[in-house]
């Protein structure tokens, strides 16, 4: 019986890697009734990580009342993993932009429901708490969420107020004493897949608060903004994070949870692939099949197909991708162990025609391989 790993992130726009995992296994088992298929759908950080974390690894769903991104009260949730040793948290449940509902404001929401997750998720006992950033209508520095775990922020005045995006520069001082003594136990993992810094032209609000509806005007001040945090914390915390990779993830979440909580920064593929134990998965492995929207020299920076290939290529596991578009420059990702690329677009078509039969054609490329594999006697 042959053993297949499945391990594709989503076609952005089109198809989520849940509904990718799907459609390949039925493909593979067309052809090998009896292999074995395990399904480990990659999230990337925003909305639909945790129900991909909980396909891929198990467990549950918790739902918890909290703030929303202008601290509306919401129904809001989040997982529990590993007989409830791990907690998966999308930021997006309750700071995203959906929840705006049309008005965004970037500049006054907050990410205190965030905090309140995390609170949630250490009251149960958690020993890892996984943050994953992306889809966010926010750009606190995750002010927000630190201070709904303790975190006391104290302007000229002496005075607490809670941070957000327009009057970050009001901090003067950072008072960690009242932090939520459990986090001094749990290992904190913000999961991005970008590596934007704080600030500049690069940074979180230049290059994400258009996105969040900020105008030219509003954009400035939030840059102008994560200047001013970012040298109050080097001077209150000793922490220099400006230019950290990811920084700018969320609205300047990732460096926030990073400076004030001590979260690690790690790549979306990474945390996925240690959550679900996939070093041990490869054993007995006879094929893994990974994929993404678009191949392109961005991928060489360790996003989903190359973090998969990486993990085979010492266990000698065939690795083959399947893509919707491949980008030039790609060549690079067979040294990384990736056996061979796919494209499943079987026409010449514009992209948003292109999404409309992607699943039909993602259904015809597995089976044009299971074809060929069961041709040469695999």
């Amino acid at each position: 019986m042959k053993k297949v790993i499945l391990a594709p992130d989503s076609f952005k726009e089109t198809m989520s890697s849940s509904e990718i995992c799907r459609i390949l296994a039925a493909g593979i088992h067309a052809h090998y009734p009896d292999a074995a298929v395990l399904s480990i759908p990659v999230a990337d950080g925003g909305e639909g990580s945790v129900d991909a974390f909980l396909t891929a690894a198990g467990g549950r769903k918790v739902k918890v009342r909290v703030s929303g991104p202008h601290l509306e009260e919401i129904e809001s949730f989040y997982g529990l993993l590993d007989g409830g040793q791990t907690a998966v948290i999308e930021m997006a449940a309750c700071a995203g932009l959906p929840l705006t509902q049309g008005n965004p404001h970037v500049e006054t929401a907050s990410t205190y429901g965030v905090g309140q997750l995390i609170a949630h998720a250490a009251a149960q006992g958690c020993r890892k708490i996984i943050v994953g950033l992306g889809g966010s209508a926010t750009n606190d520095f995750g002010a927000g969420a630190a201070a709904a775990l303790g975190i006391r922020f104290l302007d000229a005045q002496g005075c607490a107020f809670l941070p957000v995006g327009e009057s970050l520069s009001r901090i003067r001082r950072i008072d960690r004493s009242g932090l939520l003594p459990a986090l001094e136990e749990i290992e904190l993992i913000a999961m991005c897949d970008i590596d934007n810094p704080l600030f500049g032209e690069t940074g979180a609000a230049y290059v994400f608060a258009p996105q969040k509806g900020a105008g030219p005007e509003v954009v400035r001040l939030l840059d102008e903004q994560l200047r001013a945090v970012s040298q109050t914390v080097q001077q209150e915390l000793g922490r220099d994070i400006a230019q950290v990779p990811g920084a700018g993830a969320a609205g300047g979440m990732g460096g926030g949870l990073t400076a004030l909580l001590n979260a690690r920064l790690q790549m979306g593929i990474e945390t996925v692939l240690d959550t679900v134990g996939f070093d041990r998965l490869l054993d007995d492995t006879d094929l893994v099949i990974t994929g993404e929207g678009k191949l392109d020299t961005q991928s060489l920076r360790g996003k989903v197909v190359v973090g998969v290939a990486r993990r085979c290529k010492p266990r000698g596991v065939p690795v083959v991708a399947m893509v919707g578009d491949i980008g030039d420059g790609i060549e690079m990702v067979y040294d990384e162990g990736v056996s061979a690329v796919f494209s499943i677009n079987r026409a010449a078509v514009d992209f948003f025609v292109a999404k409309t039969r992607s699943r039909e054609d993602l259904a015809l490329t597995i089976d044009n391989l299971m074809r060929f594999l069961r041709q040469i006697g695999f």
